[in-house]
């Protein structure tokens, strides 16, 4: 075939995708069987020694078609004849290369201009996450890379799923390119930065070394398998992750060398899919996308943006799956069954595409995509997916589990939102942003521990991040895909508060409030955002906004525009600038302020806060009362001891209540140690027990604390040991409305305090009667003589009763009935609150701040 016949061939196949419109009669879209479309799944197939199971599995792989005749009659055809492809390419290459299809797109604020506050929880998830950054070793990073290149590989490989014997090993690596370089941006913090170029270079030799382009942890042979349709896990995912990595170090630190290696990479692969279509058909590169490729279309859309090459534009268009993209451009909610991480990308892509020739229909496809999931398919977090897939539309309800909103759909979710934010100005799309981040992304680290992250976020009953399948990961043994959008979520947290406008007058757009400090280059001004800490006994989000000169700056006249969220009421907002009154839109609008900002200029805003419930979406009768519950944008999870849920009637406002900012301080762990092993009271199944002392932020934790609650007026103490002689009732953490008393049998429980025996619950809290300085006694109020009291030998589980008229003279009845007091292994977060009902009592906690802690999201709510 002369060189004109192959030209032809992938102009014809370019022209006639452009129209959505292919040849073959009937195509797949499937992931089936769809254990197979499960990262889950697939490393735990591949590690299994199950050889009958692998042949079974894997002989049904990809055979089940879908008849896309449904849709693809509805769109337009065009048909070319041979002699016009060429011309037709050549002059819609043209088209697409002179468009200026951005338009009024809103543009990006650099992430170099911004840095949040060190006071702000959103800065501490980003320092965590830097630690772990730091902690990752380049050698470990490269290994499997230089062995496939054969060169030497010093120091170890790095376990989990970027061990050398996975076959995704890789992806990791690429996530780690893109991290570093968001991170680096946001801080500029020159270790990483020699980190990250040094990854860069010992890529770039194995590059070399191979020699055609190719730049993998596995060997090329995985794309035969591919392109033949034979079993591999994914291999242009991985790739898509380093062609990623690669770009974002060029755009965001300027590595021209990362640009160089990301286009040989492209290269190379623009070959082997010409390759398959000429020797085989198109037909069978489509086949062959039913195996995960992640976001292919999306980074080399932004390649051709970057070098103007024609055949990055081509090869982009080749990696949109027509067969997804075209159920959504006829608008038909049919991604049930779908694996969502697949996707999304794709959909991201097709964004991509729309930003560079301005077709409007990828811009259509986007919106109705972000319409069905957020309106069908996603939950009260904003995220989507059970097991990775996407179930019935308005059938959330039975799909609450342990294994709910794969981390890295909701990385993914964010990028369209933000995508249709830039794009339409939309609250809408501003607010889903601060949804999903707020409670889909900022939870999925362990508090402050680097390294550590979850995969699934559990939204059933009784459910807790730590008992998901995959649990919290680990630093050098996970390396699962949410471990890879997860380290790119928490390094770019500040990529999305501000977006600018250019032009005569210059705007920024305010969509979120996080407190940081911008360097708003077009007005000459450092503009500093501080949120003061949301509680629940303050019911408002308070901003304040404070302008001063930058370096060589001066002011001009621009317009500020501050989001006024879908979640507040705007009758009660209250903003003002340099104390005089604003005028505050409805909800869900911004509220722009045009003037020649200078200096010393101050805003402030007042954002009510306020409970409400919001359904699941279903819309099955019985599923009806389901509901979660919000404090602005924030999702409150009730802290539950086992797989119990709650039924209560009538507005949130008589439910549910602020707990006080004092509370805390009255909250007590009561310990002894035995040996070298301490122990503590807990509550178990509401009965007092001793048990090993827990971590700070597990459920053991949660059991370990205690209320002490007083009758006489003492609403804050500085410490425990100030109750010291107070009549005082123990109410535990996390059953609230609820009191230790004494059982039948001299054990202790936990009773409602509506129906318990004052006498039997009140104990009088004394200096140990082991005479030890800072020990404590629980001395029964009712009945002389009677303590709290748990053994001469502690074990783990042995259960605490009272002891009456025992010789307080024995040296070991002392040790016994004395306790150190110390402040409790777990506090109310600021934004708790109590929630009352029919069945029992709960604390409720934002989502994002529980770590190990047992949880309900969704409650049966009759209004």
């Amino acid at each position: 075939m002369d060189t004109m016949k192959k030209s032809g061939l992938i102009i014809k196949i370019a022209l006639l995708y452009t129209s959505f419109v292919l040849v073959c009669v009937a195509k797949e879209c499937t992931n089936t069987p769809t254990q197979l479309a499960s990262h889950t799944f697939r490393y735990d197939l591949l590690q299994s020694k199950n050889e009958t199971l692998k042949t079974e599995l894997f002989s049904h792989y990809h055979l089940t078609p879908t008849d896309d005749a449904a849709w693809s009659s509805l769109l337009p055809r065009k048909m070319l004849r041979e002699e016009e492809d060429e011309f037709g390419w050549t002059m819609l290459y043209r088209k697409f290369k002179d468009s200026n299809s951005s338009g009024n797109f809103l543009k990006d604020v650099s992430l170099h201009d911004v840095r949040l506050d060190p006071e702000s929880f959103h800065w501490r998830a980003q320092q965590t996450n830097l630690e772990y950054l730091l902690m990752l070793d380049v050698d470990g990073l490269a290994w499997s890379f230089r062995k496939e290149a054969g060169l030497d590989a010093p120091g170890n490989y790095y376990g989990g799923w970027e061990r050398p014997d996975s076959e995704l090993r890789g992806h990791f690596v690429g996530h780690y390119l893109s991290a570093t370089a968001y991170m680096w941006a946001s801080t500029h913090n020159d270790t990483l930065k020699a980190k990250m170029s040094a990854l860069v270079s010992a890529l770039s030799e194995c590059q070399q070394k191979v020699g055609t382009g190719y730049l993998s942890a596995f060997p090329s042979s995985f794309f035969d398998r591919f392109e033949a349709i034979k079993p591999v896990w994914a291999p242009y995912y991985t790739i898509h992750k380093i062609l990623a990595g690669l770009v974002d170090q060029y755009k965001l630190a300027g590595n021209s060398q990362a640009l160089k290696m990301a286009t040989g990479m492209a290269d190379y692969f623009y070959v082997r899919v010409r390759n398959v279509i000429r020797n085989y058909s198109v037909e069978r590169h489509w086949l062959s996308l039913n195996e995960e490729t992640g976001g292919m279309n999306d980074v080399l859309y932004q390649l051709y943006s970057i070098t103007g090459d024609s055949k990055y534009l081509l090869l982009a268009h080749l990696f949109d799956k027509p067969c997804f993209l075209g159920v959504l451009a006829i608008q038909a909610d049919d991604i049930s069954g779908f694996h969502s991480n697949t996707h999304i990308p794709i959909v991201i892509g097709s964004q991509q595409r729309y930003e560079i020739t301005g077709d409007p229909l990828h811009k259509e496809i986007s919106m109705f995509f972000m319409d069905i999931v957020n309106a069908s398919h996603s939950y009260a977090t904003g995220g989507t997916s059970v097991t990775e897939f996407w179930q019935d539309p308005k059938r959330m309800a039975t799909t609450l589990q342990n294994e709910n909103e794969e981390s890295c759909t909701t990385y993914n979710m964010l990028k369209v939102s933000r995508n249709l934010f830039r794009w339409t100005k939309e609250v809408s799309y501003a607010d889903y942003y601060e949804r999903a981040l707020t409670n889909g992304v900022l939870g999925i680290q362990r508090g402050t521990q680097p390294g550590l992250m979850i995969y699934m976020l559990p939204l059933g009953k009784g459910v807790s991040k730590a008992v998901t399948y995959h649990g919290w990961g680990t630093p050098y043994d996970a390396f699962w895909c949410c471990y890879g959008t997860g380290i790119e979520s928490f390094s770019k947290l500040g990529d999305s508060i501000y977006f600018q406008e250019d032009g005569e007058s210059p705007a920024l757009y305010v969509t979120q409030y996080i407190s940081s400090l911008l360097d708003w280059k077009s007005s000459g001004l450092l503009l500093s955002q501080k949120v003061k800490p949301v509680v629940s006994w303050d019911p408002y989000m308070r901003v304040t906004f404070s302008f001063s000169s930058s370096k060589g700056g001066m002011g001009k006249e621009t317009t500020l525009n501050l989001r006024i969220p879908v979640w507040t009421n705007s009758v009660g907002a209250k903003v003002s600038l340099n104390g005089q009154s604003l005028k505050v839109p409805a909800s869900g609008n911004f509220l722009s302020i045009k003037q020649n900002w200078k200096s010393g200029d101050q805003l402030t805003m007042e954002l009510p806060l306020s409970i409400r419930t919001e359904a699941i979406k279903d819309d099955r009768q019985e599923y009806s009362s389901l509901h979660a519950i919000l404090y602005g944008p924030y999702l409150l999870a009730g802290h539950t001891s086992r797989d119990w849920s709650i039924t209560t009637q009538g507005k949130a406002g008589k439910w549910i209540n602020p707990i006080p900012e004092t509370h805390n301080s009255h909250l007590v762990t009561f310990s002894q140690q035995s040996g070298n092993i301490s122990y503590v009271l807990s509550n178990s199944n509401q009965t007092i027990t001793m048990t090993v002392s827990p971590e700070s932020g597990t459920q053991d934790a949660v059991a370990a604390t205690f209320r002490l609650m007083t009758d006489d007026s003492k609403p804050r103490i500085s410490g425990p040991e100030e109750l010291i002689g107070s009549l005082v009732m123990i109410e535990p953490f996390d059953f609230p409305g609820m009191v230790v008393t004494q059982a039948t049998d001299s054990s202790l429980t936990v009773k409602d305090s509506s129906a318990t025996a004052k006498e039997a619950s009140y104990f009088r809290l004394i200096p140990g009667i082991d005479g030890k300085p800072g020990s404590v006694s629980l001395r029964l109020e009712s009945k002389k003589g009677c303590y709290v009291y748990s053994d001469q030998t502690v074990k783990p589980g042995m259960k605490l009763r009272l002891v009456c008229d025992s010789d307080v003279t024995d040296e070991k009845f002392k040790e016994a009935a004395s306790f150190s007091i110390k402040t409790g292994t777990h506090q109310y977060n600021p934004m708790s609150f109590v929630m009352s009902g029919t069945q029992r009592n709960f604390v409720l906690s934002p989502l994002f701040s529980l770590r190990d802690e047992l949880y309900n999201v969704y409650f049966s709510v009759q209004t």
